[in-house]
């Protein structure tokens, strides 16, 4: 997938991701609005409904009053006789006392007469002896359309001014403030598009990381297909070429012990550059088993220094500063003499002067540390942390003069920690690079 088609994807999912957004803020807004207008028309209706209903009582208790005023036959009762506390309290003043029984029984038929379809329950104030008769709770059955008496009586009745012989009624279900008043705006709905858009976003971040990471791949695997082949065109050229020149020399056995000695020694290369291919998928895998013996690490180093030496196409110095205490450790030989060969190489290749390599060594009681340092081109700083990636090379554009797979690196590593040590890397630009390697004795 090119880069100018993941660009696209990212740019349309945005749009997408933030289309859903607006969209869903919109509908809530408009939401909004319809809950706030249902609101305002319930305020309206709960305003007339606790009107009608504030109404019915006064005119039931009113009805209450003249009926207990005829009895007694005592008219001064009638003048504000009854008061109203609150939208669920009433206070009725009487000259005389009442009979509780009597008084529930007025109270029943006139709500009733009157529509009045609520739970009540009533006090009855003695202002002689300063005492209260508490009435049970009346409860209104809908089924039976009758008030019934309920054997428990209601929690705390409200405090109210006593003056005289009085009665109180109280609505207990009747609430002080309207509720549809006081409802907070809920931002629930906006909770809820945060989490999705949130949601939204992660799988989207998720889905362009896992693209862009099968580009990388893709690239390195192409880049991996070019180098290899770069690499194994050259000796299969070089063979052929050799084979056409033993044709026309046949008779000439000094040209034709040249040819096969160039044959031999490419045939040997293209060997190697497979065995390392191979040798990587059996890391992988987990197929390689290590040799383990004991190496002599600095004897080791001057070995390496040596063959590298004969095998140089051009003149390079290498200095070792051998100061290891202790050097010797239980290790796989080839694969330890491997790692040096690679580093060393790799630090002739990407010199562009004469390279100059300094091998130090130290020692503590746990292993050995081995420096590699050289003078070559040096790492920029953004693929130091890429080096050891398996197929990563560091980008040089299309120019081939500097060989190899991108594996030598990876395999350093992996080789190093088949041996439970550690590998570090600094590099300077155009002053060059120190690899440090530490391994464990044992």
């Amino acid at each position: 997938m090119k880069r100018t088609t993941i660009n696209m994807v990212i740019i349309l999912g945005l749009i997408a991701i933030i289309s859903v957004l607006v969209i869903q803020v919109y509908w809530i807004k408009k939401t909004k609005q319809l809950h706030q207008k249902t609101i305002q028309i319930q305020k309206k209706q709960d305003s007339l409904n606790i009107l009608h209903f504030e109404q019915n009582v006064l005119q039931a208790l009113q009805n209450i009053v003249k009926e207990v005023a005829k009895e007694q036959k005592d008219s001064s009762d009638l003048f504000n006789a009854v008061k109203q506390i609150d939208k669920d309290l009433y206070v009725i003043n009487i000259n005389h006392e009442i009979h509780p029984l009597y008084l529930e029984n007025i109270l029943k038929r006139e709500f009733y007469e009157q529509n009045i379809r609520q739970n009540f329950s009533y006090e009855l104030y003695n202002c002689f002896n300063d005492s209260i008769i508490s009435g049970t709770l009346i409860h209104f059955n809908p089924k039976k359309q009758t008030f019934e008496k309920q054997n428990s009586s209601i929690e705390k009745f409200p405090d109210y001014p006593k003056e005289g012989h009085s009665f109180t009624v109280y609505f207990p279900n009747v609430v002080h403030d309207n509720t549809t008043q006081n409802k907070q705006e809920s931002n629930t709905p906006f909770i809820y598009v945060f989490i999705i858009v949130a949601l939204s976003f992660i799988f989207f971040g998720y889905s362009i990381s896992i693209i862009l990471k099968q580009k990388k791949l893709s690239d390195t695997k192409n880049d991996f297909i070019n180098n290899m082949t770069h690499e194994l065109k050259t000796p299969i050229a070089t063979i052929g070429l050799s084979i056409d020149m033993i044709q026309k020399n046949i008779q000439h056995q000094e040209k034709t012990k040249k040819y096969s000695e160039i044959i031999a020694k490419e045939n040997k290369r293209l060997e190697k550059q497979v065995e390392r291919v191979l040798n990587i998928a059996k890391f992988d895998k987990g197929e390689i088993e290590l040799q383990k013996e004991k190496i002599d690490i600095h004897q080791l180093l001057n070995e390496v220094k040596e063959t590298m030496a004969l095998n140089s196409t051009k003149k390079i110095d290498i200095q070792l500063s051998l100061l290891a205490k202790q050097y010797t450790i239980i290790g796989d030989p080839i694969h330890i003499s491997n790692i040096f060969h690679n580093l060393l190489d790799n630090a002739i290749k990407y010199s562009k002067d004469l390279p100059q390599i300094v091998i130090k060594t130290s020692s503590n009681n746990k292993g050995i540390f081995i420096s590699i340092q050289d003078n070559g081109i040096g790492i920029p700083k953004e693929d130091l942390k890429l080096i050891f990636e398996k197929f990563y090379r560091v980008p040089t554009g299309n120019i081939h003069d500097i060989k190899g797979f991108g594996i030598g690196l990876y395999y350093v590593k992996k080789i190093i920690e088949e041996h439970h040590g550690k590998i570090t890397v600094n590099s300077t630009l155009n002053k060059g690079t120190v690899f440090e390697l530490f391994i464990p004795f044992k």
